[in-house]
């Protein structure tokens, strides 16, 4: 399953690294692509074994806000 998404309160490279590895810390995900310049999220995984709503809460965990 692939699932896009906006995040609201990014402003650096930095910001989408910590986002990407936190994504890609959960279990069944197979990889995470964070764009600045959209302010977007597309990320790839098991649904099975990690649910949607898990990153988004991965991504507010960290401070920034997904429209959902």
């Amino acid at each position: 399953m692939i699932i896009e998404f906006k995040i609201e309160g990014m402003d650096c490279a930095r910001c989408v690294d910590k986002i990407e590895s936190a994504v890609r810390a959960l279990p069944s995900v197979e990889a995470a692509k964070v764009s600045l310049i959209d302010n977007s999220a597309l990320v790839k995984l098991n649904p099975s074994k990690t649910s949607q709503d898990a990153v988004f809460k991965a991504v507010e965990s960290l401070g920034y806000n997904v429209s959902r």
